[in-house]
């Protein structure tokens, strides 16, 4: 198994990322032939009411974290919540699942982001550029299936 430290936690909700502040996080890859990995997060309660909705509806939940440094692109995952512990006013999530894509797309995601905005020509060109450097986090369910 292959252990990685969660930098941040953004989950797809009706096709919108909410970000979670999270205080510590693992992902875990299971190495179990079957591509899949755990994620737990560790924050404030606050969220409770959010991830048990979440954990009661039994679906799969798309989430999206950003391993090891916060320079990095953020993985997508569709997952499963597997378990929610409350501990000293904080709670710790579990999220089993999978990969979602295995290449990063980000220079895509962004390009048809900022198309769906309206930009074009030289104003999209400098945006594109601009947003490269600073890597805004993007929905990986916006870019069209192709």
């Amino acid at each position: 198994m292959k252990t990685f430290k969660v930098i941040s936690l953004q989950v797809v909700d009706n096709d919108e990322l909410q970000d979670f502040d999270i205080e510590d996080g693992l992902i875990i890859n299971k190495e179990d032939g079957k591509s899949t990995w755990l994620v737990e997060t560790y924050m404030s309660q606050n969220y409770l009411e959010f991830f048990q909705k979440a954990q009661q509806q039994k679906g799969d939940l798309e989430i999206q974290v950003v391993i090891s440094n916060k320079a990095n692109d953020p993985a997508a995952f569709m997952t499963s919540i597997r378990g929610i512990k409350k501990m000293n006013g904080r709670m710790s999530v579990l999220f089993e699942g999978k990969l979602k894509k295995q290449r990063n797309e980000y220079a895509e995601l962004l390009l048809d982001d900022l198309l769906q905005k309206g930009y074009t020509g030289d104003e999209l060109v400098k945006e594109f550029r601009e947003k490269m450097v600073s890597k805004p986090r993007l929905p990986v369910t916006s870019k069209p299936s192709v």
